[in-house]
């Protein structure tokens, strides 16, 4: 996500520090523990200013959401948002979702989120694509077998990438749609969304069913060669 610089962001920081984890690789394999009331692991990827998070991590009070945002300027917007909320079952963390096997053990997130992610349109850049198989190979390592990752975008040729990516790797995919809100809005929306919905563009969205595995190795030598 893309913001102007915040002149005062640090201090607005410092104001959210009880919901920035600022060395997150500390907390691997051990989140549960930053809020022992909450079982389950859920982790947002993108959450950009914070409306599906914050609403999600209300709805779900014995859930522990945690954020990962890479822009700062993105983040801060979304840990006010909580502040404000009261919520107490919220983290956020700045970094790269590239990073994320350094800071969640194997099979610690019950579920992960992936919302409106930038569709790095042009070909050569298609292994920048968050539900690229080196991707995919990340998240089913760290997410429990039988967890899911629930993905949604508002563009139709990422969703189709994605479909193939989740077959190559033999992912089982539930709850496959091509317009979410045609029926009436369907959950809880982002931001981004709500535009995209009162302009009449269909939600593209999808569950899939995470389990252990490896490239082959003709795949994982074509997903080095591409990186």
């Amino acid at each position: 996500m893309r913001m102007r610089r915040m002149r005062n962001l640090l201090p607005r920081m410092e104001a959210c520090g009880a919901y920035r984890v600022e060395q997150p690789q500390t907390l691997r394999g051990s989140w549960r523990s930053r809020k022992p009331h909450c079982q389950v692991l859920w982790v947002e990827v993108g959450c950009g200013k914070g409306k599906f998070t914050a609403e999600t991590a209300a709805a779900n009070p014995d859930v522990l959401l945690v954020a990962v945002e890479r822009c700062r300027e993105a983040m801060v917007v979304a840990m006010e948002k909580a502040k404000a909320m009261g919520l107490t079952n919220v983290l956020f963390i700045d970094m790269d979702v590239a990073d994320m096997e350094k800071v969640f053990a194997p099979e610690e997130i019950d579920r992960l989120f992936i919302n409106f992610p930038d569709p790095w349109p042009r070909k050569k850049n298609a292994k920048r694509r968050l539900t690229h198989r080196s991707f995919l190979e990340k998240y089913c390592r760290t997410v429990r077998p039988g967890g899911e990752i629930h993905f949604k975008t508002d563009n139709a040729p990422l969703f189709a990438f994605s479909q193939e990516e989740f077959a190559a790797c033999g992912l089982e995919v539930k709850n496959r749609t091509d317009d979410l809100h045609k029926d009436g809005v369907t959950g809880i929306m982002t931001g981004y969304e709500e535009k995209f919905h009162a302009l009449g563009t269909p939600i593209h969205r999808c569950e899939v069913v995470c389990r252990p595995f490896l490239l082959p190795p003709e795949e994982k030598k074509k997903a080095e060669a591409e990186g």
